[in-house]
């Protein structure tokens, strides 16, 4: 199905940006991804997916913090959608960065939404929401009713872009719509986040070019999907009848520990535990070595502890719901590796 539209995605170099492109694209979208200054020699992703060569692709150097940049911005692409995917998106860097995090994540989405007022109120937007916004969770399992408790400057900077937009949806009839989406994964994850970090090193240690991985809390237990899943998920949100908030989530959860076992499990090897908190250890058990320590520095100054999204709202008003099994997810993100560890690529 081919749909002559224009879409705005902010934060392209990131992996939603990168994939929801390549969704869009494939349906006949014209799409402006626009970039940070900071991020513009990260094209990789859209590198690996191969688009960025394609006609209908258009990348625009662009800061979000700006108001008169928004309105530019929307005023020349003459976009009917806008998803806004841009932010300082790393949780442990919120709490060096609290001040950019709020200005970028939080304040961010509302030049957005005050630019869509000024310029064009049909404008169609997106908010990326999270599951950080639940934090310390109050109900297991969590769902768009959930009350909210941030545990982190990115966390507390999101509620406020949130609300934000549920405040411009209310106040001026602005199909304003916000996804709270569990985490989310891929090969095209950075590699500061936990998933990528694991599926990185145990790539390498079964190459023989790395002995051993630290990771932080290994009881640390979250709602993990497959990324491509989640972008179609955004595109659904914004072709409902109403807005609307929405969770994205599997859930299904489980534990760092949980998924070091699947990523040694997809190159053939078994890892068994011994000890416990900081001095647990994970050894290979096929050689003996050990190739998981825990390490303090890692751990957050204030952890979120189990994460589990409720998607039956999607499931019964969009018809959504996650395709691959974290199995498979994994395994798709170490074979990635393994093949750029071989070819001396580091992502």
């Amino acid at each position: 199905m081919h749909i002559s539209r224009t879409a705005i995605i902010t934060g392209i170099t990131g992996q939603d940006g990168a994939y929801l492109a390549d969704l869009l694209l494939g349906k006949g979208y014209t799409v402006y991804g626009t970039y940070r200054r900071a991020a513009s020699t990260n094209f990789w992703r859209i590198d690996e997916l191969g688009i960025r060569s394609n006609p209908n692709l258009h990348l625009v150097e662009y800061d979000l913090t700006d108001l008169g940049a928004n309105i530019r911005l929307l005023q020349k692409t003459k976009a009917t959608e806008v998803y806004n995917l841009a932010a300082q998106s790393f949780v442990a860097v919120s709490f060096d960065q609290p001040m950019t995090t709020a200005q970028i994540t939080g304040l961010g989405p509302l030049n957005l939404l005050e630019a869509i007022r000024i310029v064009d109120s049909s404008i169609r937007f997106y908010q990326a929401s999270t599951s950080e916004l639940f934090g310390k969770v109050q109900t297991i399992p969590q769902n768009e009713n959930t009350p909210f408790y941030p545990r982190s400057p990115y966390g507390v900077a999101k509620l406020y872009a949130h609300w934000i937009t549920i405040n411009y949806r209310e106040s001026y009839d602005i199909f304003a719509t916000s996804g709270i989406l569990f985490n989310h994964e891929s090969p095209l994850r950075g590699l500061e986040f936990v998933t990528r970090k694991i599926t990185d090193a145990v790539a390498r240690i079964h190459l023989g070019k790395q002995d051993m991985l630290e990771l932080g809390n290994l009881d640390a237990k979250r709602d993990w999907g497959y990324a491509k899943d989640y972008v179609e998920g955004m595109w659904r949100i914004l072709q409902a009848k109403e807005p609307d908030t929405y969770v994205l989530a599997t859930n299904r959860t489980e534990s760092v520990r949980d998924f070091v076992n699947m990523a040694f499990k997809a190159v053939g090897r078994q890892i068994e535990w011994q000890g416990s908190n900081e001095n647990e250890v994970g050894i290979d058990s096929a050689t003996g070595n050990t190739v998981i320590r825990v390490n303090p520095q890692f751990y957050r100054p204030a952890e979120v502890e189990l994460l589990i999204g409720n998607p039956t709202h999607a499931r019964e008003k969009l018809g959504w719901e996650p395709q691959t099994t974290l199995e498979e997810l994994c395994k798709m993100m170490v074979d990635a590796d393994l093949r750029r560890v071989q070819q001396g690529c580091s992502f």
